[in-house]
């Protein structure tokens, strides 16, 4: 099957083999990619290596055939994100997140369209943390993970001034009422449901809501960028 003119970016890439990359790639109608570049090494490549860079938006074409595609063309769509700080540990952040949640060949198209959004907020003034929280709520919910924000486990509103327990599977109960779970206040949750920045407080209770959320769709597992934050918390950005 050949695609061709597909939007997409490049999530990682790695050498393969003497003169290729293997790239991971986020693409708008065929989700998660793996595409061989081949040659692209050489001092003289028929492919722009400039441009299969990470937060560069692309048009891509290539044949797909079997596990990995053939990358054929590819050119900028736009001008290449420009990050620095913590606003790059962040995109790269949301790089991996993808990268390790979503399924290959598996089309996600509300997912990308929120990737994209996320590249531009960050790339602008809001905080990265919230960028971060909104990018990790919309990625879970176009995958069938969406959380119940407005409402405990038991369908009753969720109260503003009330604390609640967050279970994954389960969702929200009043503080108290049993279960294991991530302390969260109701005055948060219901700001993250209505998209509305909350206090720094709230932000970062919602920061450690979603870590544990996406630890357990990870099945336990741990994000590198979660490793690097630790490894160098005088210098990491507290947003991932």
């Amino acid at each position: 099957m050949r695609v061709d003119q597909q939007p997409g970016y490049i999530l990682h890439a790695r050498a393969y083999r003497e003169t290729s990359l293997l790239l991971d790639v986020f693409s708008r109608d065929h989700g998660r990619v793996g595409l061989v570049a081949r040659g692209v090494r050489r001092e003289r490549s028929r492919l722009p290596r400039g441009v299969l860079q990470p937060l560069q938006p692309l048009l891509l074409d290539w044949v797909a055939r079997g596990e990995l595609g053939a990358l054929v063309a590819a050119e900028a769509a736009s001008a290449p994100f420009a990050l620095a700080g913590d606003r790059l540990f962040s995109a790269m952040y949301v790089n991996e997140l993808v990268m390790r949640l979503c399924a290959r060949n598996d089309a996600h198209p509300l997912a990308f369209a929120a990737y994209a959004q996320c590249l531009d907020r960050l790339a602008g003034p809001e905080p990265p943390g919230w960028t971060l929280r909104r990018f990790e709520r919309d990625l879970l919910a176009d995958l069938g993970y969406a959380l119940v924000l407005d409402r405990d486990a038991e369908g009753r509103p969720l109260l503003p001034h009330c604390d609640y327990v967050y279970e994954p599977e389960a969702g929200a109960h009043a503080a108290g009422e049993g279960g294991r779970g991530l302390h969260v206040a109701g005055a948060a949750l219901l700001a993250y449901d209505a998209d509305r920045m909350p206090d720094a407080t709230q932000q970062a209770q919602l920061r450690r809501l979603m870590r544990g959320v996406i630890r357990h769709h990870l099945g336990g597992g741990e994000l590198n960028a979660w490793t690097w934050a630790r490894a160098a918390a005088q210098g990491a950005p507290d947003s991932a």
